[in-house]
C-alpha cells in the first residue's frame, strides 16, 4: 500500500477504489452509525460489511506487482537484504506510529461519549511494544486500530519475498558459473511459495496472521509483472491464470477470485498500454497517492464521528448515513494532510526511529494517566 504508483494510472484507479471501500467497510463493520443507518439502505450496508474487506486483495496484488518492478532474481539490491528490510520497516513505521498515537487518543475521547466494541482499552507496555515491532497479531495482542494487521502483513510479505530472492542471489555470488540456473531457482521459489499459499496455507485460517496465508495474492502480482517481461508473455500469463483457476476449483475463495481478477486486469492493462495511459482524474490519482495515510487515520477519526453523530442522533438513519459520508470525507482530507506532514517527508534515520519509541513512551504514559484518573 505504501508504494508510489503515480506513473501508473491503472494502478492508481485500483488503489483509489480500494481505499474508499476499506474505509466504508470499517464504517459498516465497526460503527454504530451503520447500525442506525441500516434500515435506510440494508443492501448497501450488508454489502460493505460482508464484501468491502475484499478490497485488501487489490492492495496485495498491486504490492506484489510493484515489488516485481523493483526486484527480480538478478537485482543487485538483493546483496544487502538487511538494509532493504530496515528501509521498508522505517518507511512503514513512521506514519504507522503516528497513526497509533492518534488511535490511542481518539479511542480515549470516543470512550467518554459512547460504549462500543470498536473502542480499544488503554494499551499496556507489552501491547505497545508488540505493535511497533509489527508483532501484535503473532503475539495475540488486541489491535489498537482497525487494519493495523495489514501493515504487519505487508512487512512480512516484503521480507519473505526478499528472502526467497536473496538465497539464490547469495549462492550466485559464490558460484558465478551457475548464476543463470540460480536466478531461475529464485523465480521458482517465488512461484512455489505462491502455489503453496494458494493451494495450502490460504485454505487454513490457522495461518491468517502470517505472510504464508497472503502470499498467494502477493505472488500473483509478482509473477504477473515478471511474466509481462518474458518472451511470449501471453503463454506465461495463461499458465498463471490456469494455476489460479485450479486453486479456485480445489477450494473456491472469494478473496482469491478477486485477487485473480485484479491480476488479470493488470495483465490486460499492461499489454494494451492502459497501465500507463488510462485517463484518470487528478483527484483519483491524488487519492491513490495518499491511500496509505487515509488507511492509517480513517479509523480513529471515524470513531470520533461515530461517537458524535450516533450520540446526538441515536435514532435518525438519514443523519447517520450522512455521518458515514462525513467520516469518509474527513478521512480523505485528514489523510492528505497526514501524507504531507508525516508520510512524505524524508526524515533522517534517527528521527524515523524516534517515531516507534514515541509510541511506546507516549502510549504508556497516556495509559497510566487514564488508569490513574479511572482509579
Amino acid at each position: 500500500m505504501r508504494n508510489d504508483a503515480s506513473r501508473l494510472p491503472a494502478i492508481d484507479a485500483l488503489k483509489a477504489i480500494a481505499c474508499v471501500l476499506i474505509v466504508l467497510h470499517h464504517l459498516a463493520f465497526y460503527g454504530p452509525m451503520a447500525d442506525i443507518a441500516r434500515p435506510l439502505m440494508p443492501g448497501v450496508i450488508d454489502f460493505l460489511f460482508d464484501y468491502g474487506r475484499m478490497a485488501v486483495q487489490v492492495f496485495l496484488v498491486v504490492s506484489g506487482f510493484l515489488f516485481a518492478t523493483r526486484f527480480n532474481p538478478a537485482s543487485s539490491a538483493l546483496g544487502a537484504p538487511l538494509a532493504l528490510l530496515f528501509q521498508r520497516y522505517t518507511r512503514l513505521v513512521v506514519p504507522y506510529s503516528a497513526a497509533l498515537l492518534l488511535a490511542i487518543a481518539c479511542s480515549a475521547v470516543a470512550g467518554v461519549w459512547m460504549e462500543h466494541r470498536s473502542i480499544s482499552e488503554p494499551p499496556d507496555l507489552g501491547q505497545l511494544l508488540a505493535h511497533v515491532l509489527l508483532l501484535h497479531d503473532l503475539l495475540d495482542q488486541e489491535a489498537l486500530s482497525a487494519g493495523v494487521w495489514y501493515v504487519a502483513i505487508d512487512f512480512q510479505l516484503f521480507a519473505l519475498a526478499v528472502l526467497l530472492l536473496w538465497l539464490p542471489h547469495r549462492l550466485a555470488a559464490r558460484f558465478p558459473a551457475q548464476a543463470g540456473a540460480l536466478r531461475l531457482l529464485a523465480a521458482l521459489l517465488v512461484a512455489g511459495m505462491t502455489l503453496a499459499s494458494l493451494f495450502g496455507f490460504n485454505r487454513n485460517d490457522l495461518w491468517d496472521e502470517t505472510a504464508l496465508y497472503f502470499f498467494g495474492s502477493f505472488g500473483l502480482g509478482i509473477l504477473c509483472s515478471w511474466a509481462l517481461r518474458l518472451p511470449r508473455p501471453g503463454l506465461w500469463l495463461g499458465l498463471l491464470t490456469l494455476a489460479a483457476a485450479a486453486a479456485l476449483a480445489v477450494d473456491f475463495r472469494e478473496r482469491i477470485a478477486v485477487a485473480t481478477g485484479v491480476m488479470l486486469f493488470l495483465a490486460v492493462a499492461a499489454r494494451s498500454g492502459l497501465l500507463h495511459t488510462l485517463p484518470l482524474p487528478a483527484a483519483v490519482s491524488r487519492l491513490a497517492q495518499i491511500s496509505y495515510s487515509v488507511f492509517l487515520v480513517h479509523f480513529p477519526l471515524s470513531l470520533l464521528v461515530n461517537a458524535a453523530v450516533s450520540g446526538f442522533f441515536p435514532a435518525n438513519p438519514v443523519v447517520n448515513a450522512l455521518g458515514m459520508l462525513l467520516a469518509l470525507a474527513l478521512s480523505i482530507v485528514a489523510g492528505a494532510e497526514f501524507h504531507r506532514r508525516v508520510e512524505r517527508p524524508a526524515f533522517a534515520v534517527r528521527t524515523r526511529l524516534l517515531f516507534p519509541a514515541g509510541v511506546v513512551a507516549g502510549g504508556w504514559l497516556a495509559a497510566l494517566a487514564a488508569t490513574s484518573l479511572g482509579g
